[in-house]
Parts: structure tokens; sequence; C-alpha cells
């Protein structure tokens, strides 16, 4: 990567997000000088104040299209007062769709959009109004592609938002990198867990739910399987619940002696606590079935695997293909609890336990996201 690029702005959608916080690190990792324009939403770390510039812009609340829309023209107002900021950067970089709009608006505004400034959108997820066949669906796949005329590199963090959505439907077909959801450290990272010993087959398996935990279809199935199982399986949950998602959510796993949560946790070192003591962790998300669901890859992926705690998807995602070539967890054919139950008796203990011991064995770096990581997705759109 040339010299010239030094300095980035990151719009964002929540500056107290762990994801958000994460990639901003990384960049400072890789040697950047970084600084951000970004939102507030009220799901986590709502005290959080970044060590580094950035400007706070609107509240934007979830899965509400309207207060968006009103958060995306408020944060564009307010970065008018920081057009200076917006020009003077070497790369422009816009997480989500919502980003992307705010900093393209404000490239315009500071005229930075005729210099030799990169542009970056990094596409988090593909919301379900972008899949839509109706005619909103089609009025934000136009506006979409309208604005990856504009950009200079796409960033994605599964290679299925390429191959289903962004090169079929929107014919994208200029720079873009893939960067994975790996597990992140700032300075020093903490011992892996030690290799698992053998169980007997008597022991009760535990399935972990862990991260942002926001999937009603998920918790259902882990509620069933509680039902079914009762005292043969445990169920451990930790993370951050999106209650407008999972509604009542404390109240009905209160119904179950073999579910326990966790609550929030120390990111990311909390997650090796966590991690041990869980025997499979459920990976897949199953919110947008058909769409976006099937084509991710989940962080919970690479940090299951780093601390030695096997994966289970479905074999027909993108993450169930990802864990099962990759050797990092099993697949099921259907999202449903018998596929589950009969998961766990077939591969507990002795396929589960010899899995997490592979998994402990394997080099670090394999589930760690690097600095060089943002280097390397830059270069590819040095060639512009």
């Amino acid at each position: 990567m040339g010299e010239k690029l030094t300095s980035i702005l990151v719009f964002g959608f929540d500056i107290s997000e762990s994801s958000q916080i994460r990639r901003i690190r990384l960049m400072q990792t890789a040697g950047f000088d970084v600084s951000s324009a970004a939102m507030r939403r009220d799901n986590m770390n709502l005290d959080f104040v970044p060590d580094w510039p950035n400007i706070e812009l609107a509240q934007a609340g979830n899965a509400k299209m309207l207060n968006r829309l009103v958060a995306i023209l408020k944060s564009s107002k307010t970065m008018l007062a920081h057009r200076s900021m917006v020009r003077d950067s070497d790369v422009v970089w816009a997480r989500n769709f919502d980003m992307l709009v705010i900093a393209w608006l404000c490239r315009v505004a500071s005229r930075s959009s005729k210099t030799r400034q990169t542009f970056v959108y990094e596409c988090l997820d593909i919301h379900s109004l972008f899949t839509r066949t109706d005619w909103i669906g089609r009025a934000m796949r136009a506006v979409e592609r309208l604005l990856l005329r504009q950009i200079d590199l796409l960033v994605v963090s599964s290679p299925g938002f390429m191959q289903n959505y962004f090169e079929p439907h929107q014919g994208y077909d200029r720079p873009s990198a893939l960067i994975e959801n790996k597990i992140s450290f700032r300075g020093e990272a903490p011992k892996r867990p030690p290799a698992r010993p053998e169980k007997a087959k008597t022991s009760v398996p535990v399935v972990g739910w862990v991260g942002t935990l926001r999937c009603p279809a998920s918790f259902e199935l882990l509620l069933g399987l509680a039902s079914e199982m009762k005292d043969t399986v445990r169920i451990r949950m930790a993370g951050i619940v999106h209650e407008h998602m999972l509604t009542a959510f404390r109240e009905r796993i209160q119904e179950f002696e073999n579910i326990e949560f966790l609550g929030a946790y120390d990111y990311p070192m909390g997650l090796t606590e966590i991690y041990r003591n869980c025997d499979f962790v459920w990976s897949q998300d199953l919110w947008q079935m058909g769409a976006n669901s099937d084509w991710l890859l989940p962080n919970r992926i690479y940090e299951a695997s780093w601390n030695g705690c096997p994966s289970i998807a479905l074999e027909t995602t993108e993450t169930g293909h990802y864990i099962r070539e990759n050797e990092m967890g099993f697949v099921l054919s259907k999202p449903t609890v018998g596929c589950l139950m009969e998961c766990i008796s077939k591969n507990w203990p002795g396929a589960a336990v010899e899995m997490s011991n592979q998994l402990l064995s394997r080099d670090r770096a394999a589930f760690e996201q690097n600095g060089s990581d943002i280097i390397r997705a830059l270069q590819m759109a040095e060639s512009k």
C-alpha cells in the first residue's frame, strides 16, 4: 500500500457497539491515524467513550426505518460543520448502508469526491430491505447500485455476500476485499484453554449461545431443545439481548432449570471463561433465512474455535459450509429440535471432545484478525 494512505475517517452505525470498536482498533493496530463519525444506539456500552477523535452523530433506533431516515438526515447536517475533516482524510470508510449515504453526501459537500481519496463501503449484512421483490426492494437496490459506482472498494465479511448478492443482483465487478469477523485482541491475548479431558457418556453436554442475542428462531430452537432433553442437556446464554426481537426473554428462560443466562461479558477477555464451559455453540443465524442468514459468517465461529468449542450450523448455509470445510464443528440438515438433538447425541462426548482438542491444537492465527487485513484490503483499491 502506498505511503499516502495514513488517515482513516470511519462512519459507524454505533460507536459503542463491540464490532465497531474492534474495527477501529484493528485500524490503529495497522498503524493508521483513525477518527470516526458515528451514531449511537441503546443496545450496549451506553457509557462508552472512544479514545480516538469522534463526532457524535444522531441517536439511531433499532428496526425503525423512519427513525433511521431521520437519523441519516440529522447526521448529514451535523457533518456539514466538519467538512474539512472529511476532505482531509486519506480514506473514508463507511460501515453499512446508512453510513454510506451520509459519507457520500459529506464527500460531495466537501468536494473530496473529486480528490485522490479512497472511498470504502463495508457491508456488514444484507438488510431485508434489499432482498424484497416489491418496488421498495427495487428502489433500495437502485440507490445502493448508484452508490456502489462511487466507491473504490467494497469490503465484505463473507464470500457469500459477493456470490449471492453483489455480483448477481448488483452487477458489482470492481475491487472487493474479504475481512472475516475473526476474534480481535488489543494488546496481549489471554492464554487459550487447555486440552479437554475425555468425558463419560453420562456427562451432560453444554450448548452455548453467545454474542448478540437477537434471532427469534434460534431462541425458540434452544428453548425446544431444553424442553425435550430436560436434565440431559444444559444451555448457557451470554451476551447482549435485543429485547425488541426477543420479547419476554428473561421471563421465558426462567421456566427452565437447564438454561443459564450469564448476561453481558467483557470482550474479548470474557469469552474464554464462557466457551471453556461449553461443549457446543449454536452458531447459525436463522433470522433471515433464504437471504442474509444463509450468506453470512458470524464472529461466533471464530471466537468459539479459538477457545476450542465446536460450532453447530446448517449444512446448506455459508456458515455450515465454512465450519465443515475447515473442521470447526458439526452441521444439521434442518433447523429443528429433532435434528439438533440427533447431532448432540451422535457427537457427544467422543467427537465433540476430539474436535475441541483439534481446534486448540491449531495455530491461533487461523481465528484472529490482524492489522494486515486492513492494509491488504486497501491495497485492492490502489489500482483505481
